[in-house]
């Protein structure tokens, strides 16, 4: 096995999806925190909750269900671009791209044909879902409206917190 395939396989999540998600946002693929808590974004340095709490009042503090809860309440909902993948650690630039499989995002379109906007956490995701999805949409999922949002990872430490928020604001607040 060569140094580059080294990683441990990385399997996400289901995606949280309600009755009438507006918005999908998406990450790459789950970090090693995440996957151990077994919950989005459970590294407690990624700003993605206090995000969230900000836009729907899904604070870190409250138990993931409730968390989940408020998004699904405000039609939201949240996947990751990659089924599976190896990668050493959580940092996106570690994802071995020989190894990626994508969610199935045909189906998962169809089943909630409410989605007007795609969110992307970081250019990571933007980037997978660009190359590795976009060509097998149809054409009706693959003109859904997208934005490329600042990476909640703390490893995405160049923008500040308050610019992060902003622009997720912005974004979310097309909706």
């Amino acid at each position: 096995m060569s140094a580059a395939r080294k990683g441990a396989l990385s399997i996400g999540f289901p995606p949280i999806a309600g009755g009438a998600p507006r918005v999908l946002i998406l990450g790459s693929l789950p970090g090693r925190k995440s996957l151990e808590m077994n919950q989005y974004y459970a590294q407690p340095q990624n700003g993605f909750w206090r995000i969230m709490d900000a836009l729907f009042g899904a604070a870190p503090s409250l138990p993931y269900p409730q968390r989940l809860d408020r998004l699904i309440a405000n039609r939201v909902a949240v996947w990751d671009v990659l089924a599976a993948g190896e990668r050493s650690g959580s940092l996106d630039s570690a994802i071995v791209a020989s190894s990626v499989v994508v969610n199935e995002f045909g189906g998962f379109f169809a089943h909630n044909v409410g989605i007007r906007l795609i969110c992307f956490n970081g250019n990571k995701a933007a980037e997978l879902y660009r190359r590795k999805v976009l060509p097998g949409l149809a054409p009706r999922f693959a003109t859904l409206a997208t934005r490329v949002l600042p990476s909640t990872s703390p490893a995405n430490a160049t923008v500040p917190f308050a610019a992060k928020l902003a622009r997720w604001s912005a974004a979310l607040g097309e909706l």
